[in-house]
C-alpha cells in the first residue's frame, strides 16, 4: 500500500502561455511550499526556484530543493512519468494551456494517464490546484487506494 508521507513529492508543470499563472500561484502558495519537495520540468523548475529563494530571502527561510527535469518537449514530462510510475511523485499541478497545440500533446496525456493510473492527485487548473493545497489532507499523512492490476500483469497473451 502506498503512503503519501506528511511532506509531499509535488511535481509542478506549466506550458509557457501558463508559466505567469504558475509563478503567481507559487507566489501566492509559498508558505505552504516550502515544507514540501519539489520536482519540476525545464524552465518552469527555474522560475519556481527563483520565486520561492526570493519568498525565503525575505523571511529569512531556507528555500526548498527544487528538482529540475528536462523541458517538457525535451523529454521532462516523460521522466516525470518514470518517477510516477516509481511512486516517487505524490501530486502532480500542471498548468496546460488547452487553447494551444503543443508538440509533445502524446508526452501530455502520457503523464495524465499515468497519474490517473497510480492515482495522485492532479490539477490542471489554477481553482483544482487551490482546493488541494487548501485541503486538510495537503498536511497530512494519506493511504491513496490503488487499483491492483496482478490480473493484468499475468494475464495470458496469445502469440
Amino acid at each position: 500500500m502506498k503512503t503519501i508521507k506528511q511532506k509531499k513529492v509535488i511535481a509542478l508543470v506549466a506550458h509557457d502561455n501558463r508559466k505567469k499563472d504558475m509563478m503567481e500561484w507559487v507566489s501566492y502558495n509559498w508558505k505552504e511550499l516550502v515544507f514540501h519537495n519539489l520536482i519540476c520540468t525545464g524552465t518552469t523548475g527555474k522560475l519556481i526556484q527563483e520565486t520561492l529563494s526570493m519568498k525565503c530571502h525575505e523571511n529569512e527561510l531556507i528555500p526548498p530543493e527544487v528538482i529540475r527535469l528536462k523541458s517538457g518537449p525535451l523529454g521532462g514530462d516523460q521522466q516525470l512519468g518514470a518517477y510516477i510510475a516509481e511512486e516517487k511523485v505524490d501530486m502532480l499541478i500542471f498548468f496546460w494551456d488547452p487553447m494551444q497545440p503543443q508538440p509533445h500533446d502524446v508526452d501530455v496525456k502520457a503523464l495524465l494517464r499515468i497519474s490517473t493510473l497510480y492515482n495522485i492527485p492532479v490539477a490542471t487548473n489554477r481553482s483544482t490546484a487551490d482546493f488541494i493545497i487548501s485541503s486538510k489532507l495537503f498536511h497530512e499523512k494519506y493511504n491513496p487506494l490503488i487499483k491492483d492490476y496482478s490480473t493484468y500483469i499475468s494475464r495470458s497473451v496469445d502469440m
